[in-house]
């Protein structure tokens, strides 16, 4: 699983999510950690706080519920969340002199990892809540407002997304015009460094019924371009209108249907889950945009066999041959981690070399971190911080001349653009380009929302500028 990889990455997957707003006196903040479905989880918890009477704040001092919604695929990750609860049990002692109740919750795979430990740790802590409970979070949080500690890890029987509030059609608009739809959680590959398949469970898939309605509603308020999410998303399986059992291909053909939606998106696969089907949906549907995030890990088959992957540096190579000769406009993105128990230079420069062959137009680097509990954590061999480092350089490097080269490519061409906000200076709009770039462009281009064609001009160091044509 390489999803929750994309911590302190991408730059949309941190932030706060607020809950919709009521006329009620209590208020929530979110903090997020970590990846796309993490910030669509605390969307739905927003949701189902809002349905119990929670407004929303940006001001964490205004809050008189505070969630970390947190991500336990680094270290560092974790201990960022504790470092965090030490300041909020700071602010809740004040509170209490004050006389003014202040709840903290802990949700999210370190919730789930660490369970008690939160507790033991962190005092101010009143509850913790696991991914597959979210939808029990009002009557936790009434719980916890009655004195007790909390704490909900179990792997709920119910389906969480059957009794999960729906969002208000003003709150879904007010998000923007693209959207995460979660339509698979859970992992069983076991890859030997990661720890979801210890913290989401076992592989899960939603139906089309729900995936669908859940669709049309994002598309009836606004909504443009969906990203499908899953920690697996392309081993997602569900059962389809006719009783019989989809793949993502088929899935994504049908969300191509739905009026309003003109672009999709899926993140994040894995090699052995791309079959035929799915690669012909990307020759086959326009609204499917041509970029592709696809995880390969390493260059070294025996880095690979111990990563326990299942396929080799040649069967990622191959199929990337067999999707660019399906979609020849598709970018690759992928994830990468260097300084694996028992890398050498060798298995190191073939990381290199199966870079060069692939030519990234974007990927994320890693250095080895290991996590309690998965088999990667208690190998031999394990690679010194400094050699790590030096591998993490010249890989980010190689990537980077890469994302820069693409760039670079698209200048002079006309592209398309979806307009999703106002940008940072006056009188510029900001949209994204198929490959998920930032467009930035004159406000008399288009409206928020709009697809419009513009010619690119020139590139900045993350972002494309462009004219309108």
């Amino acid at each position: 699983m390489e999803l929750d990889d994309m911590f302190e990455i991408m730059p949309a997957a941190s932030g706060e999510v607020a809950a919709a707003s009521t006329s009620a006196a209590k208020k929530v903040f979110i903090k997020t950690y970590g990846c796309q479905m993490n910030v669509y989880d605390s969307q739905r918890m927003s949701d189902a706080l809002a349905a119990d009477g929670y407004a929303a704040t940006e001001t964490i001092d205004d809050a008189d519920l505070i969630l970390l919604n947190t991500c336990h695929i680094r270290e560092k990750a974790a201990e960022k969340v504790y470092s965090q609860l030490g300041r909020l049990g700071k602010l809740k002692a004040e509170r209490a002199e004050s006389g003014r109740e202040l709840i903290v919750g802990v949700t999210g795979c370190v919730a789930q990892a660490e369970g008690r430990e939160i507790l033991r740790r962190a005092s101010a802590v009143d509850l913790v809540v696991g991914p597959q409970t979210y939808h029990r979070l009002p009557e936790v949080v009434k719980r916890a407002r009655d004195g007790q500690k909390v704490i909900e890890t179990e792997y709920a029987l119910e389906d969480k997304f059957e009794h999960l509030p729906q969002p208000r059609k003003a709150e879904v608009a007010k998000r923007g015009v693209t959207a995460f739809l979660t339509v698979q959680e859970g992992c069983d590959k076991f890859c030997t460094f990661c720890v979801v398949p210890y913290t989401r469970g076992s592989e899960v898939s939603r139906s089309v019924a729900q995936i669908v309605a859940e669709a049309e509603r994002l598309a009836e308020a606004g909504v443009r371009e969906v990203t499908l999410l899953g920690q697996n998303v392309n081993a997602w399986h569900g059962e389809g209108a006719d009783g019989k059992e989809w793949g993502l291909g088929r899935l994504l053909y049908r969300l191509a249907e739905i009026p309003g939606i003109a672009r999709l998106r899926y993140t994040t696969s894995h090699p052995r889950d791309m079959d035929d089907e799915l690669i012909a949906a990307h020759r086959d549907l326009r609204a499917l945009m041509p970029y592709l995030h696809l995880p390969v890990q390493s260059g070294s088959d025996r880095i690979l066999k111990a990563m326990n992957r299942k396929h080799t540096a040649t069967d990622y190579l191959r199929l990337i041959d067999r999707i660019r000769a399906a979609r020849p406009d598709i970018a690759m993105s992928g994830d990468f981690i260097v300084g694996f128990p028992g890398e050498t230079d060798a298995d190191f420069e073939a990381t290199m070399e199966i870079v060069r062959q692939t030519n990234y137009a974007s990927a994320y680097t890693f250095k080895y971190s290991p996590r309690p509990g998965t088999p990667g954590a208690d190998m031999d061999g394990h690679v010194e911080e400094q050699v790590k480092d030096e591998r993490l350089q010249r890989l980010q490097k190689l990537i980077t001349e890469q994302q820069h080269a693409f760039a670079d490519g698209l200048v002079g061409q006309t592209i398309s653009t979806l307009i999703e906000k106002p940008g940072r200076q006056p009188g510029q709009i900001v949209g994204r380009s198929p490959w998920l770039q930032p467009v930035i462009v004159d406000e008399k281009a288009g409206e928020i929302g709009d697809i419009v064609d513009v010619r690119i001009t020139k590139t900045g160091t993350n972002s494309l500028f462009a004219e309108a044509v």
